[in-house]
């Protein structure tokens, strides 16, 4: 499927207005690019790994819209592009092109919009796909090396973790997630049965299995998850008997908690938010033997004490609380 790409040069100050006004026209929904910092708020909400050290906010924004070209369709008439379809009708490019130029134009006469440029040009779906790639490159977690697909090793004696973080899950770049894997590090052994609660793309568990750990369970609500986990499970030589996702809700579904089973882990890893922690750790405690670790991440810094409570309340002794950026891990033990 191909489209053609609106694309308005702005500043950030405008983005919202900018795109309720050219919702008014038809244009629905837009792919937003400025440097603005995301706010710890909006980290946890969104919870994903990719959040790289940007250049420091100047204030412009960059808005596209994209509108579906009609199938099979060569250049419209009078038009240096293929006819489109927006509202369900038919329409060129130079006639968007002109409202979109109107409604800027109005605009202006009472705020602020910057440069209000517009650049077309025509996009396909795996343009948006592969976009973010741009943004993710290779990086070491002490001495493993967590290397995408489409880049070379450039660094020798580290292990090497072979994973790309796809459209749902993230990739051990996020704080939460190198608190989870330091603390794997240290408490895998070769007897290890590891519960990873929340796996995702299977980083965790596919990390534990690399540190030595005997087997792996995976859980997650998303069924993307198991294309997600075959992906890198293949990438990284994991045999499917050694990782097992089960998809499902651990916390409320009793069928999950008899399929992952009782009293069978060493160590629990959830990188989950601390609103979920606190749901998930008495439920959790009947899945760790005696004597199992608990590690837990995603916790927000003013989320600690919630968590802490949690896991003491569900019987837990609190062996350590580790920091990097605004992000906490609790690392607790079953006595």
């Amino acid at each position: 499927m191909k489209w053609t790409k609106f694309k308005i040069k702005t500043l950030t100050d405008a983005e919202d207005i900018i795109i309720s006004t050219l919702y008014d026209i038809g244009l629905e929904g837009a792919q937003i690019e400025d440097k603005v910092p995301l706010t710890a708020w909006e980290k946890e909400q969104m919870f994903v790994d990719i959040l790289p050290d940007g250049p420091e906010d100047d204030g412009i924004a960059w808005l596209s819209f994209f509108v579906e070209e009609r199938e099979g369709s060569g250049p419209a008439e009078g038009s240096s592009y293929p006819l489109l379809v927006l509202g369900g009708e038919d329409i060129t490019a130079e006639a968007i092109l002109e409202k979109v130029e109107a409604e800027l134009e109005e605009l202006r006469a009472f705020m602020d919009i910057g440069e209000g440029t517009v650049a077309v040009e025509e996009t396909e779906d795996i343009d948006w796909i592969n976009n973010w790639k741009q943004y993710f490159h290779q990086f070491a977690i002490d001495d493993v090396l967590v290397v995408p697909s489409w880049e070379k090793i450039e660094t020798e004696g580290k292990m090497v973790l072979h994973i790309d973080p796809g459209t749902a899950f993230g990739t051990g770049m996020h704080d939460t997630t190198q608190l989870c894997i330091r603390a794997l590090r240290r408490f895998v052994t070769k007897k290890t049965a590891l519960l990873d609660v929340g796996t995702g793309s299977g980083i965790l568990a596919i990390l534990a299995l690399m540190f030595g750990a005997k087997s792996a369970v995976g859980t997650d609500l998303d069924p993307c998850a198991i294309e997600a986990v075959r992906e890198n499970k293949e990438a990284n030589g994991i045999a499917d008997e050694d990782f097992r996702l089960i998809i499902g809700n651990i916390i409320t579904d009793k069928e999950v908690q008899d399929e992952v089973g009782y009293e069978r882990y060493d160590i629990v890893a959830a990188n989950i938010l601390a609103e979920v922690l606190t749901e998930l750790t008495p439920v959790i405690v009947r899945q760790l033997k005696r004597g199992g670790i608990y590690i837990t991440s995603g916790i927000i810094d003013d989320k600690e004490d919630v968590v802490v409570r949690a896991v003491k309340e569900a019987g837990l002794e609190v062996l350590e609380v580790n920091y990097q950026g605004e992000w906490v891990s609790v690392i607790a033990r079953k006595n």
